[in-house]
């Protein structure tokens, strides 16, 4: 099928259409949710499907035959049917990210169900206890990497505390012509196979050579060292490279995705981020955004210049564009390495430029919260290196060796939920403000909980989200004290590419153990130098951020490098319940545990 088709049959099934405009000025014109009718019941087909995302034909594993696949739209207290048919030669399943559901529905293989075999259909049956933004996707194999993923979307059954005229569903993903098998294969096979931003060994030299004295080379020969001892490298922000085309429902930056609007009319944005691999920093520039709600729950409304999105995250977003003018929506990658790129526009044909990515950037031993730490150890073996200068002894001991990998981090306390979520550098460890429950501040009492906040301007100007603005706009069900305390290590090694949790793949892990009904904390500790977006199936995670009983409920919470993050959970379904990173690959190869209520 070639594009143009394809692309018609995704407008039919609401995902966009190409307008009938010249090629210089091609635009896929979105199509408004309003439009996608509400139902109780689906048919999806599951199927290996040619595609051709970047010029290069290759085959996909598709929903209904698109990637994405159709958009699924509920109402809330309804018994839904979706009847799933396998076509592959091999299992699939379908998960419902973010939905709470009997544990026999929650669509993991080997361990909710046996998964839906070759040729048959299974019919997942379940009531909707909720409403807002969420997807589906494959929990089979490498299946969500080829392309079996979904906008779902469930109306409330009394009206969200927020207005607008029109709304969009923004889903953001990644693509790559080498078959997902190929792709972990490279990444097991080499270690940083896509990280074509790493220093060299002649950069590195050159670095040394170019060193102003003694004392600033054995710091950088330091910090070196220190990186091979945690078996990382200062540039891996992610496991992907240029290889991967950045996707805006679907659509690549040149055929810009356009959602239109009138002057003055507020617009809703469901963000969906379903990508393998990257997370998004996503901006409007000219254009606040309003964040509404998070993984699908009304939060406290925050204004908003940018927000970063997590594998697995949704945010939704009202703006108001004031003016007849095309808008760009500008979602570059955190690691820039590559963009997602749609337009806002009274009319088909606008554009509006699209802004530079900034550098990439390079994380330092100080954003890993390691300033003033005996870092050095090799120093001393600097001076044999060809061509290099002497280097005193008292230069060399400016640091000893101190860290070997990360297992000493278990216990560091490096922030907790307050950081920044974008920026060249978000991410990375920042004091946790020192701010109290919002409950207990002048004016913030729960007759005031949707009164619109500001996030404070960075250096750059730009107001941006983090975790510690985000408050539920109602209170939380359970307010107990946790009963106990579970520790979540998430551990890995980079160069032989393979995570972990508590240093045991999840083939050689025992499941954490909660009883039903019991109040549990957990508390994530990454010892490892690249964020993780963790996603606990069957309940939400009520992140501890300070907001007390008004803590922001997640399906889905990202845990930067040498931070701790803490959660409350009270699970109402028994059952086994998957616990993972939703770095697609990162789940591949073993962060991934199961968590057993009874």
């Amino acid at each position: 099928m070639d594009r143009l088709k394809r692309r018609s049959l995704q407008s039919l099934l609401g995902l966009g259409a190409l307008a009938a405009m010249p090629r210089a000025w091609a635009q896929v014109r979105a199509v408004e949710l309003g439009s996608v009718p509400v139902s109780r019941s689906y048919e999806l087909t599951v199927a290996d499907t040619a595609l051709n995302i970047t010029g290069t034909p290759v085959m996909g594993v598709t929903l209904n035959g698109t990637m994405p696949g159709p958009v699924l739209r509920f109402r809330e207290g309804d018994e839904v049917v979706i009847r799933v048919t396998n076509t592959l030669r091999e299992v699939t399943s379908i998960h419902w990210h973010g939905l709470l559901v009997p544990n026999s529905q929650d669509g993991v293989p080997g361990v909710t169900f046996p998964g839906i075999a070759p040729g048959e259909t299974f019919t997942y049956r379940f009531k909707l206890h909720q409403s807002g933004t969420y997807w589906y996707h494959s929990h089979a194999g490498l299946q969500e990497a080829a392309g079996m993923f979904a906008p779902l979307i469930i109306d409330p059954i009394r009206p969200d505390p927020f207005q607008y005229e029109r709304e969009y569903i923004v889903m953001l993903s990644d693509w790559n012509d080498t078959p997902p098998a190929q792709v972990l294969a490279n990444l097991k096979k080499i270690d940083g196979y896509y990280n074509y931003r790493r220093i060299t060994t002649p950069q590195f030299l050159a670095q040394l050579r170019n060193a102003p004295d003694a004392k600033a080379r054995a710091a950088i020969w330091n910090e070196r060292m220190e990186w091979a001892r945690m078996r990382m490298d200062p540039t891996d922000y992610t496991d992907g490279g240029p290889e991967w085309t950045s996707l805006l429902q679907g659509m690549t930056p040149a055929q810009n995705w356009t959602a239109l609007f009138k002057p003055g009319e507020r617009v809703r944005l469901r963000f969906i981020n379903a990508s393998a691999m990257n997370f998004y920093d996503v901006r409007i520039p000219g254009l606040p955004m309003t964040v509404v709600q998070a993984d699908g729950q009304n939060v406290r409304p925050v204004e908003v210049d940018e927000f970063r999105i997590g594998n697995g995250e949704t945010y939704d977003v009202i703006v108001q564009p004031g003016q007849a003018r095309a808008y760009t929506l500008f979602a570059p990658t955190m690691a820039r390495v590559g963009h997602a790129r749609g337009t806002l526009a009274p009319e088909l044909g606008m554009s509006a430029p699209v802004p530079p990515m900034g550098p990439p950037p390079v994380r330092t031993m100080a954003d890993m919260g390691m300033t003033g730490m005996d870092m050095g150890g090799a120093a001393s073996d600097m001076a044999a290196m060809p061509g290099m200068p002497a280097t005193p002894a008292s230069d060399a001991s400016a640091g000893k060796a101190g860290m070997a990998g990360m297992e000493g981090m278990a216990g560091m306390d490096m922030g907790k939920a307050g950081i920044g979520q974008s920026g060249p550098h978000a991410g990375m460890p920042m004091p946790a403000p020192a701010m109290p429950a919002m409950g207990d501040m002048p004016g913030m009492g729960d007759e005031n909980v949707n009164a619109t906040v500001v996030a404070p301007a960075g250096a750059d100007g730009l107001r941006r989200l983090s975790y510690a603005l985000l408050r539920a706009a109602t209170r939380n069900a359970d307010p107990r004290a946790p009963d106990k305390t579970i520790l979540v290590r998430l551990t890995g090694d980079m160069t032989r590419y393979f995570w972990s949790i508590n240093g045991k793949k999840m083939s050689q892990s025992v499941p954490f153990e909660m009883g039903l009904g019991e109040r549990v904390r957990l508390k994530m500790v990454n010892e490892t130098m690249m964020e993780h977006p963790m996603h606990l199936h069957g309940v939400f995670m009520e992140l501890v951020n300070g907001n007390g009983a008004f803590a922001p409920r997640k399906h889905t919470i990202i845990v930067p490098p040498a931070q701790t993050v803490e959660l409350d959970v009270t699970y109402q379904d028994a059952g086994t319940w998957a616990f993972h990173c939703h770095l697609f690959y990162h789940m591949a190869t073993g962060m991934m545990a199961l968590v057993k209520v009874a």
